[in-house]
């Protein structure tokens, strides 16, 4: 699947900024700034995956910056993320 550089989000209190760029290795690089990552970097890097693998996209550089999103609310930010970075529409057949 054919990636280029897309991203949602906001760098808003309670909102997660989501950067998707082509991978410049195999696998999905997930890079994460969060004041709670040490408490929940290991979920929130979990939710990205998993998402991502969801939509078909294994092979990317993401970034995250997170303020304190919900589960939903990262979900949210990486399928926008993943749409407007493969150009596949997720919400339609």
């Amino acid at each position: 699947m054919e990636i280029k550089p897309a991203s949602a989000g906001t760098l808003e209190s309670g909102d997660i900024l989501v950067r998707i760029a082509p991978a410049s290795s195999d696998g999905l690089s997930i890079e994460l700034e969060s004041s709670v990552a040490a408490q929940f970097g290991g979920q929130i890097r979990h939710l990205i995956t998993e998402t991502l693998e969801g939509l078909g996209v294994e092979k990317a550089d993401v970034t995250a910056v997170d303020k304190g999103a919900l589960d939903c609310t990262i979900r949210a930010r990486v399928t926008a993320a993943a749409v407007r970075a493969t150009g596949k529409d997720v919400w339609r057949d």
